[in-house]
């Protein structure tokens, strides 16, 4: 179920954690980090967008997640979504 809370800090609390969970190093999380330097792959990549898709109630595409980078890219396009 989608959580009501959508402020940016939040979507970013929830981006953050689940990259630590798929083992990039916490100190190295940051808005510009790219998924590369985190060492997070295509099939993490597809993981968040699943966690972001439940947790927001948002739908994030192949098109969608193409152009995304970096963490804060992440954030921005969560924000984007949000009805």
């Amino acid at each position: 179920m989608p959580t009501s809370t959508t402020d940016t800090a939040t979507i970013q609390k929830v981006v953050f954690d689940s990259l630590e969970t798929f083992g990039a190093e916490p100190s190295e999380i940051k808005l510009d980090a790219t998924f590369e330097s985190l060492d997070i792959d295509s099939l993490d990549i597809a993981e968040l967008a699943q966690v972001v898709e439940d947790e927001y109630g948002v739908e994030i595409s192949g098109d969608d997640a193409a152009g995304v980078t970096t963490v804060g890219d992440t954030i921005d396009l969560v924000l984007a979504k949000l009805p």
